[in-house]
């Protein structure tokens, strides 16, 4: 390509992050070079300069400078993570609910949803795994940490995905949380206002409650208490990084095995748990793309979770969590 080039992001390519949009329409366009030309300024959407993990929407436009053809000699296949039939065919027994436009998966924890550095097994890279014979492959909408299990929602066709990133942006989904907390809340119910921002420091980034941050709203309540630790269901009422985290840890209460933001109070002695957070997305409610009626889908606790639950004699099936979902609104 000799001329600087715009094209229209298209409806197959809603809610796709840059650099996977050139890796699909520019294959021969190295991560490396791409990551210059942003740098630099040259790949533009819509005008204004743009980062790899921008995300897209259709009728963007996007800026292609004039690429020269990458310099001959071998190149190493690309790393593909590698799947046993086992691991395969526990991701699709984690499915919760499929229809024509959507998925919704118990995500486990410990399985990231994107790629980084250090995560070279994600589920992005193994949604060929979920397409059931669909003329298309599943779309991200939404994330999840990766130490957070629970209801995740794909998206199976471009509309459906234009259709949940949107709902998502305009806060008509309700996320439900469970999570195990070390000590009790000062309240049994109450809303957190509290802003974040990101900050950096010895142990790397966090995010931490700032007078001048984003505004951060959760809604907490209590289901039962034992042994020192409190089973509370959060709702966040907006969606900034480890936002559960941070106001569980605000209120003195960090979330049982979450050392970035409790410290050594997070992991209290005689109780024993699989090396990672106690957060579960137990439930998500979404208009239904087709139609707009509510999809409602609830995901159980995976079985390492579930024991440490019961490890503190607490019931999953305890009808007052389910009491509290339907009084949600006068939590705070």
């Amino acid at each position: 390509m000799s001329a600087v080039e715009t094209r229209i992001v298209g409806a197959e390519d809603a809610d796709q992050r840059l650099d996977r949009w050139f890796k699909r329409h520019y294959p021969g366009l190295g991560h490396g070079r791409l990551e210059k030309l942003l740098r630099t300024g040259q790949v533009r959407v819509d005008g204004r300069r743009a980062k790899a993990s921008t995300r897209l929407e259709p009728g963007q436009a996007v800026r292609i400078p004039p690429l020269q053809p990458e310099p001959a000699g071998p190149k190493p296949p690309p790393s593909q993570p590698t799947v046993s039939k086992a691991e395969a065919e526990a991701l699709r027994a984690a499915v919760l609910h499929r229809d024509a436009q959507v998925l919704a998966l118990n995500k486990p924890a410990g399985l990231a949803v994107q790629g980084g550095p250090k995560q070279a097994k994600n589920l992005d890279a193994l949604l060929d795994l979920l397409t059931f014979e669909a003329a298309e492959r599943p779309r991200l909408v939404h994330r999840l940490d990766r130490d957070t299990s629970g209801v995740l929602l794909l998206a199976r066709t471009a509309a459906a995905a234009r259709a949940l990133t949107a709902a998502f942006r305009q806060d008509a989904v309700r996320k439900i949380y469970w999570a195990l907390v070390v000590g009790r809340p000062p309240k049994r119910r109450s809303l957190v206002r509290l802003p974040l921002d990101k900050r950096g420091g010895p142990g790397g980034e966090k995010m931490t409650v700032e007078p001048g941050g984003k505004p951060a709203e959760t809604r907490y309540a209590t289901v039962a208490a034992a042994k020192g630790v409190t089973w509370l269901l959060l709702q966040p009422l907006t969606g900034r990084t480890h936002q559960l985290r941070v106001h569980c840890a605000a209120l003195g209460c960090p979330i049982l095995g979450d050392g970035k933001y409790g410290g050594k109070a997070a992991f209290p002695a005689g109780l024993e748990m699989p090396k990672t957070i106690m957060l579960h997305a137990r439930e998500l409610a979404v208009p239904h793309p087709d139609d707009g009626t509510t999809l409602r889908v609830q995901a159980p606790l995976p079985p390492d979770r579930l024991a440490v639950w019961r490890q503190l004699g607490l019931d999953p099936q305890e009808a007052a969590a389910e009491s509290l979902v339907q009084d949600i609104e006068s939590w705070g």
